[in-house]
């Protein structure tokens, strides 16, 4: 039984996207992508938002240089889209989800 749910957890969609405190772009960027997530993947997903002006640390780990970023950590292959995520067939382009 436990093997479902073992299968399930290796194909979560993984995300996490850079935000610079709430700034107009930032908050578009989190509602897109959620609107997105909640739509294809169902719960399905991890999101996690950093806001590099509290933890310029991952920024710089990360090597952001410029906000909003969303970084597509898995499934393979790792995805980077810069922008607020309004071009939504672009978005889905690049993260490989079919329409």
């Amino acid at each position: 039984m436990d093997n479902s749910s073992d299968d399930s957890s290796t194909s979560k969609h993984k995300f996490t996207l850079f935000i610079a405190g709430m700034s107009v772009k930032s908050g578009h960027a989190i509602e897109n992508l959620r609107r997105i997530c909640d739509q294809y993947f169902q719960g399905n997903y991890e999101l996690e938002i950093i806001d590099i002006s509290r933890d310029k640390k991952q920024a710089f780990t990360h090597q952001i240089v410029a906000v909003p970023t969303l970084i597509k950590i898995s499934p393979e292959p790792k995805r980077v889209i810069i922008g607020d995520l309004s071009d939504r067939e672009k978005v889905l382009r690049i993260l490989n989800i079919e329409e």
